[in-house]
């Protein structure tokens, strides 16, 4: 594998040159101008090869390859001229300073690559040192003590460059050839040739008298350091040739290290509420997960003729549920109509907005990754579909037992309990990862692994963000105590529905909801929210009868949400 540095400011050539060396797994990094490139390989010891355009902004190619054929190292690198330009005089001059090839675009795969073939066979690098095995047989060392060698050069040229300037800036002869000699000396034993040739210039340079010209020089010992780290550490990756891919990896590896690894530390919770709470204060709207936004985006922006098919996308996604209600609250409050009541229903709020407004909002949605919830058994479908379920079957409930006018407020405070969740994703996504790990593995309801890594749960996170972002309040109160609805003691009706249309989703196993396989159906009579929705209906209920219905739409609805209802054969 080899570091290629191509030198163009045309990103056709980039593209090219990048596709052609991905073919050899070689690693490219690439600047536009002379003063770029100089920097570049005074901080890249590893370039490997030079692909040189000659026509550049500025200075031009021959520029850049004279600065390297005056260097004391720097005049050995391999210099490719792969140019658009083909005049004679060019090339005769380009060749007299030096360069490996120079070849005529258009790209050629096969030249390139044996360009770079030519480059590796004996790397510029070498040059300055001896060839380890003949040099071990001529002074009798090991191969681990020339090692051993070559590391106290770059000991000592790390440690002379001060005292070296303060010897220079005194115009103290002798104590700077006494430092220089001594370090002369230890490269020379190591076979550090290209170093010993460096500090035999600034001896020769001092010895005259020169003194302006002996401190430029000392610039050249940090090039010095970083040419034996390289070459004592070919394997090693310079940062600037690390792809954008690989940093988000290694990126992503250290996060994901910061949750997973928090259990056997001991480093829980990992965030404090007081850090989560300004995270939660810092997002600029609820999470939609990237497919669902990208749907939304694509209709709202199509110049609909009908906004029902945003109607319906709204009122099947938690995220963008509550992203719509929160605008549409803060479009009337900004009408300054007096007591207004809150608009609670997602339909709703897609024809309050209109389509300028709903195309505003499509482009700027907070989005989340959904390939982060997949945790096997948890995933974003699986989610989704206990989202949906819990909405449908709080519906259902509220209609069945005659609470007519709670049915659509049912329906979106089911559809937005659990936003909590799509928040922790966004803001720590490996921490979502560890938390479902953590419950699987422990067999522990997820609100207990999110209190364990989080010190509270995402029904708190969730309740938090809904009461800042003034959703209206009855949604905040499902949010917060919908596993306790007996606590409630404001929309308790409301709440129980949520509750209850919880317990008959998990039940029937209609998505994923974060807890423990559920080993057998609990009577709708045991369940917290049946013990609040009891006391409201009339003594003559047949519960048996309701809870018979209740699970048989609990199935239809899980066979509806997987795709498999059939339609009737006209």
């Amino acid at each position: 594998m080899a570091h290629i540095l191509l030198v163009d400011p045309a990103d056709i050539a980039r593209r090219a040159m990048r596709g052609v060396l991905a073919r050899g797994s070689h690693r490219l990094a690439t600047v536009s101008t002379v003063a770029e490139a100089w920097s570049f390989i005074q901080r890249n010891v590893a370039v490997d090869l030079v692909f040189l355009e000659l026509k550049l902004e500025g200075e031009n190619g021959i520029g850049l390859l004279q600065r390297l054929r005056a260097d004391c190292f720097l005049k050995v690198i391999p210099v490719v001229i792969y140019t658009a330009a083909g005049d004679r005089d060019v090339v005769r001059q380009a060749m007299q300073l030096g360069v490996q090839n120079f070849l005529v675009k258009p790209y050629r795969d096969d030249y390139i690559l044996a360009e770079v073939g030519k480059a590796l066979a004996n790397p510029w690098r070498n040059q300055h040192f001896e060839e380890e095995k003949s040099f071990c047989a001529m002074t009798g060392l090991t191969p681990d003590g020339l090692r051993a060698a070559l590391k106290e050069v770059h000991a000592s040229l790390q440690n002379i460059g001060p005292e070296l300037l303060e010897h220079i800036k005194g115009e103290n002869a002798p104590g700077a050839i006494g430092t220089i000699e001594n370090t002369t000396t230890k490269g020379e034993a190591a076979g550090a040739w290209g170093i010993v040739e460096l500090l035999n210039e600034v001896k020769g340079l001092v010895e005259q008298g020169l003194w302006p010209a002996a401190g430029g020089a000392l610039s050249q010992l940090g090039f010095a350091e970083r040419l034996i780290f390289a070459h004592l550490n070919p394997a090693v990756v310079p940062e600037d040739f690390v792809s954008p891919e690989e940093r988000a990896k290694a990126e992503e590896a250290r996060a994901r290290a910061v949750w997973f690894n928090a259990e056997a530390e001991q480093r829980v919770p990992v965030v404090a509420w007081p850090q989560l709470q300004q995270q939660l204060d810092g997002l600029k709207g609820c999470p939609v997960v990237d497919s669902v936004a990208a749907a939304f985006q694509m209709a709202a922006t199509g110049h609909p003729s009908s906004l029902a098919p945003l109607m319906d996308i709204a009122e099947k996604d938690p995220g963008l549920s509550a992203q719509l209600i929160v605008a549409a609250n803060q479009v009337r409050k900004g009408e300054n109509e007096p007591d207004h009541e809150p608009v609670e229903n997602p339909r709703i709020c897609v024809g309050l907005l209109g389509e300028i407004r709903l195309a505003a909002m499509a482009s700027s949605l907070v989005r989340v990754d959904e390939r982060y919830m997949d945790m096997p058994p948890c995933s974003w479908t699986s989610f989704w579909m206990f989202q949906v379920g819990v909405a449908r079957m709080a519906r259902y409930t509220c209609r069945y037992l005659e609470f007519h006018s709670l049915e659509s407020r049912a329906y979106a405070a089911g559809l937005l309990h659990d936003i909590g969740k799509l928040l922790l994703l966004r803001l720590h996504p490996y921490g979502f990862q560890a938390i479902v790990d953590f419950a699987r593995r422990r067999s522990v309801p997820i609100a207990a692994a999110e209190k364990f890594f989080l010190g509270c749960t995402t029904a708190e996170m969730g309740a938090y963000f809904a009461e800042k972002r003034e959703f209206p309040a009855s949604y905040g109160v499902v949010m917060r105590f919908v596993e306790t609805p007996e606590a409630a003691t404001e929309d308790a009706v409301l709440v129980a529905s949520v509750s209850l249309a919880r317990d008959l989703c998990r039940q029937n196993r209609v998505g994923w909801s974060g807890d423990p396989n559920v080993g057998g159906v609990k009577p709708i009579a045991e369940t917290a929210g049946w013990q609040v929705l009891s006391g409201r209906v009339f003594p003559s209920f047949n519960l048996q009868k309701f809870e018979t219905e209740a699970h048989a739409e609990c199935r239809q609805l899980k066979r509806e949400l997987h795709g498999q209802v059939h339609l009737p054969q006209l």
